[in-house]
């Protein structure tokens, strides 16, 4: 996990620091199936996103905090800005799509 993710959650009360990526192959490797794939990757990476069969898809383009440049400070308020851009979406997602 990147640690300014991981320092950024927990300033909201959310601990991902015991949490690791996983690919899409042992997903499906698991038998996992899934209502909704959501991708989360910039612009620039959107078209490297890998395929992920069955399931409705949507992309949230949202740059990588592992990529910002500047002090520590700087570096932590540009990864708070993903952070609440990825909160809106999901609470946009979750308007849109739970049953009523």
């Amino acid at each position: 996990m990147n640690p300014l993710a991981v320092e950024v959650m927990r300033e909201i009360g959310i601990d991902i620091s015991r949490k690791s990526t996983r690919g899409v192959l042992d997903l499906l490797r698991a038998g996992r199936e899934f209502d909704w794939v959501v991708m989360v990757c910039d612009e620039a990476s959107a078209q490297k996103c890998p395929f992920f069969p069955g399931g409705r898809q949507t992309h949230w383009s949202l740059p990588d905090p592992s990529g910002f440049q500047g002090s520590h400070e700087e570096k932590l308020a540009a990864t708070r800005e993903v952070r609440e851009r990825l909160r809106t979406h999901i609470e946009e997602f979750v308007r849109n799509t739970a049953p009523a």
